[in-house]
């Protein structure tokens, strides 16, 4: 077997339809630690709880499409009681503008 040390080998496999890359990476010895609990824990393997993982962060920074973000945020400070007279301040600030 042959090891490469100070950076990353990739090797391509065929997992399924879907071509799947190794790739090495490095984890703290307590990472290491909790995600071989887990994976005893729930039966997965280790590289299928890392690929999850992985997905479920590069789902935050999927392109989407803007107007469904608009309408998802529509409302979200309507209960907020924290926050100035929104009305108010544009009045102030365009009475500002024209003076």
């Amino acid at each position: 077997m042959v090891f490469f040390a100070n950076y990353l080998y990739i090797i391509k496999i065929h997992y399924g339809e879907n071509q799947m890359i190794r790739t090495q990476i490095y984890l703290t010895e307590e990472e290491h630690r909790q995600l071989k609990r887990v994976a005893l824990k729930t039966g997965a393997k280790q590289s299928e709880l890392i690929r999850k993982a992985i997905d479920k962060f590069l789902e935050r920074f999927k392109d989407r499409d803007r107007k469904q973000l608009i309408r998802q945020a529509k409302g979200i400070w309507q209960d907020r009681t924290d926050l100035p007279d929104f009305k108010q301040l544009r009045r102030e600030w365009d009475r500002v503008n024209f003076e």
